[in-house]
């Protein structure tokens, strides 16, 4: 049986003149993640570590606990990161210091981490986890049966308070957002580092779904698809794109990673597990951004939000413009590869709008 993609369900839903709920739709979205953890490690490690004591509800109740008490520190340790990283960007870029709030986007942070926590903490119906560890370049499969909620039901829970807490920052500034963003990330990491590895990859994949949720416009999206016919073209591409996206950031990562393997930014080696995370995001969400140009029929959303971002944040994270332009070009072979002709004509004045506002004739290296 095939899934329905996100649009398909989008187009449903929304064209039977049904109310449809954001944690339905993000429901949806959320079948693209990878059910299996995987994480690097040692066998040390992983004989430290009993899956099913760490997954057991008494267990996730405890470190949940843990971690919430030690979030005002670890909040205060991130925003000072934050604004070391990004504090110099507001002169430069012309932003109000007036829309920086470090108290509000502090608590907006915590208020996502602890409503990823309480998910965290619930029980769901009894399933399967596997988790992946490459040791010594072999693969060695843990497996345990939990109660631990799905990340699906997760991007349920969380999809309506991301939504709003995007809105309210994009509204004023989308700059803005790479502050929260930031925040939210590095307390999730120092957060991380308190717990045993096995247990830091159990909980970071809880983290991970709402870094990518900030990052891309994924609410925006639905409201485009919402006001479009089932079967107009600019719906009908973004069915066939949407769920290859995945797979073509792991594409180009892989490809780029080649290309660059001496490659060194701010959190490290291109090759790191940490910064290939990043990358792969990076990559699935300029392809959100596109399909939500294809969806409202115009270039606004990489003009206004995607574009002032990435200048504002690529250069303190050491990311050049040629690594960008490397990223873009092979993007766009590899949706060309996939799509067929008539799909790629709709997808091709963004492809080249987004190519052209990265351009070195706009974007020169230093």
């Amino acid at each position: 049986m095939i899934r329905p993609t996100l649009i398909d369900s989008l187009a449903q839903d929304f064209n039977s003149n049904t109310n449809v709920d954001v944690p339905s739709l993000a429901n949806i979205w959320a079948k693209k993640y990878i059910q299996n953890l995987q994480g690097d490690s040692t066998k040390q490690e992983i004989q430290s570590n009993n899956l099913s004591e760490i997954l057991s509800p008494e267990r996730r109740t405890s470190t949940a606990a843990n971690l919430l008490q030690s979030l005002r520190f670890s909040s205060a340790q991130a925003w000072a990161k934050t604004e070391n990283l990004l504090i110099g960007q507001l002169k430069s870029h012309g932003i109000s210091p007036d829309l920086i709030d470090p108290w509000q986007i502090a608590t907006d942070s915590r208020i996502l981490l602890d409503q990823a926590l309480k998910v965290y903490t619930a029980n769901a119906e009894h399933r399967l986890v596997e988790i992946d560890w490459l040791v010594d370049e072999q693969n060695l499969k843990m497996e345990t049966y939990t109660q631990l909620p799905t990340i699906g039901q997760l991007s349920v829970a969380i999809a309506p308070t991301v939504g709003q807490i995007r809105q309210k920052y994009t509204s004023e500034d989308p700059r803005i957002l790479g502050f929260v963003s930031m925040q939210f990330h590095y307390s999730g990491q120092m957060l991380l580092n308190s717990l045993p590895p096995l247990e830091q990859l159990v909980v970071n994949s809880y983290f991970k779904v709402i870094d990518d949720h900030l990052y891309m416009p994924l609410q925006r999206a639905y409201e485009a698809a919402a006001n479009l016919d089932y079967n107009d073209i600019a719906l009908e591409s973004v069915r066939q794109l949407l769920p290859l996206t995945s797979e073509i950031a792991r594409q180009v990562s892989q490809k780029t990673l080649i290309m660059y393997s001496d490659y060194q930014c701010y959190s490290g080696e291109l090759s790191s597990p940490q910064v290939r995370i990043s990358s792969l995001r990076d990559i699935e969400m300029f392809q959100v951004y596109l399909c939500l140009c294809v969806l409202e029929k115009n270039v606004a959303a990489i003009q206004q939000e995607l574009f002032p971002l990435c200048i504002m944040l690529y250069p303190p994270l050491r990311v050049s413009w040629e690594l960008v332009r490397t990223l873009l070009r092979l993007l766009n072979q590899e949706i060309h590869s996939c799509l067929d002709a008539q799909h790629i004509k709709v997808f091709a004045p963004y492809l080249v709008a987004l190519g052209e506002m990265f351009g070195d004739d706009v974007l020169p290296e230093a």
